[in-house]
């Protein structure tokens, strides 16, 4: 089922999610089941659950950004990240144009780290440790920040309206 996304100002994305205990748990898998193909029909790189109404500490990001339109097409296949938390980060940062499907027709510049090492749990409850660059590295960190109840218009410079993204 495609979900609906939820928009600033709702105060759900101002809350800092709750940790997911039981990952097996139906109502769970059903949630990241019906995201998926949320964020790949809403044309998003990446969706916290919070961005569909539930407070919990679930996103699911696009594997390879540079495949998108193939992984759309099958609308199945994502990185499901559940408790995520950033344990290492580079010095170094990038600046970067973001937008955000909850906060519609507005891009801001934000800086963020060139690299996360972020430890979560799958779908499966298996415990994964990852390092990220670049731009996986920027959409972990977005997803993230969402968990955590900021947006990327807390961050952004150079905040701008358009038409669409």
């Amino acid at each position: 089922m495609i979900l609906d996304i939820v928009t600033h100002p709702n105060p759900i994305l101002r809350k800092k999610a709750q940790n997911v205990a039981d990952i097996s748990h139906a109502s769970i898998q059903k949630l990241i089941d019906d995201m998926i193909p949320t964020m790949y029909m809403k044309d998003g790189i990446g969706l916290a659950a919070p961005q569909v109404g539930e407070s919990l500490q679930i996103t699911v990001i696009i594997p390879d950004h540079t495949k998108f339109e193939e992984y759309k097409k099958n609308a199945s296949e994502a990185l499901v990240v559940i408790n995520p938390k950033i344990i290492r980060h580079s010095l170094l940062t990038n600046k970067d144009q973001e937008g955000c499907l909850s906060v519609p027709h507005v891009v801001g510049t934000i800086k963020r780290w060139n690299w996360v090492t972020v430890a979560f749990f799958d779908r499966h409850g298996q415990k994964h440790k990852m390092r990220v660059k670049d731009y996986v590295a920027r959409i972990f960190q977005h997803e993230i920040d969402h968990l955590n109840g900021t947006l990327f218009i807390d961050k952004a410079k150079n905040i701008l309206q358009v038409k669409e993204l």
